[in-house]
This record gives structure tokens, sequence and C-alpha cells, in this order.
């Protein structure tokens, strides 16, 4: 089984992670998607962040009908902050018959080489690069591991609905309709 892996705090999760998912676990060779809910990014300050199983839950809200798309709290037991070689790595020796390959967006490939063992990523596991408005194409030379996929680019961030949130403006669309329950009942964001 070959499984894409979509990292990312999900705060929260939006239509932008849905359609890239799916169309990464619908329009290449894998299988299927993992959306992982990171608890902590290195590179991004906790202090924005809900709580871990509150993202969690609202991924597994917004992907209950799609039999493409999975989600995974495999960080959640891991050190903090979360590197992508040790989740790799800890995913590769549970699942030894699946291959696991890691999707990012093209703004990442200029911080790649700062992540943590990177050569190790792209000697181990494939790299699906997808495009994002405002990125600076940035190839990395002589890497057979990485191959971009034409995907399609939604600007929507989670900064943004949360001031929508904060602004007490409309969501609707932005997430799907059950996260956007999950976050008018629970007082999210506010």
């Amino acid at each position: 089984m070959k499984v894409g892996l979509l990292f990312g705090s999900f705060n929260p999760i939006h239509v932008g992670h849905l359609i890239l998912a799916n169309f990464m676990a619908t329009n290449t060779d894998l299988d299927t998607v993992w959306l992982v809910v990171s608890p902590q990014n290195p590179f991004k300050p906790s202090n924005t962040l809900l709580h871990e199983f509150d993202r969690l839950h609202m991924v597994s809200l917004a992907i209950a009908d799609n039999p493409n798309l999975g989600v995974s709290n495999i960080e959640f037991s891991m050190p903090k902050p979360s590197y992508t070689i040790d989740t790799l790595t800890y995913l590769q020796e549970k699942y030894p018959s699946y291959e696991f390959v890691l999707i990012m967006g093209e703004d990442n490939l200029p911080l790649f080489p700062k992540w943590k063992n990177y050569e190790s990523i792209l000697e181990y596991h494939q790299v699906y690069v997808y495009p994002r408005s405002g990125s600076v194409t940035t190839e990395l030379p002589d890497m057979p591991s990485v191959t971009f996929v034409k995907a399609p680019i939604l600007d929507i961030s989670a900064t943004f609905i949360r001031q929508c949130i904060r602004d007490e403006k409309s969501i609707k669309y932005l997430v799907p309709d059950e996260v956007a329950e999950y976050i008018k009942v629970r007082k999210l964001y506010q």
C-alpha cells in the first residue's frame, strides 16, 4: 500500500486541505492519504494552537465520508516538537509493508534543507510537492525522489479562518459544515 502523508496543524482543517488530500489520493499513484495531525510544528509558535484532540476530532469529522482519506494521531505519543523524519521512521517500523510518501507544499522547499535529517527523507521516501501561490520555485537538484504534482492552488489559510471567527464573520464553505458546527458549539477560536 502506498500512503501519502499530509502533515499539518489543521488549526482548523479547511476545504483547501481536503481538496488537496483528495486530489493526491485520486490523481496520483497513492492508494490513500493520511492527514497527520501535528501537536507542535517546530517552525510555528504553539500558543495559537487548539488542543491536539480538538484538531484531531475536526479532521475526523471532515473526512468521515471519504474512503480515500485517513487521519493519524501518531505524533501525539512522540516527543515534541515533532520531526518528520522521526514520524516517517516510526511509521515505517509499525507498517513495514507500506510505502510512505511525504506530501508537502512548494513553499516548504526553501526550508526543507533545515529539516532534521532531510537527506534521509529524500533517500528513503518519495516527496510529492504541490504548488502554492506566491512560492519561489526551488528545485532540489538531482533528487529523483522529488515529484512535482500539478494540484489545484487554493489560497485559503487557517489563519484567515480563525480571524473570520474572531470577527464573527461566516466561515461557510471554508470548512466542512460539521467542522463549522463543532467550532460554534465549542466556542473555539473566539
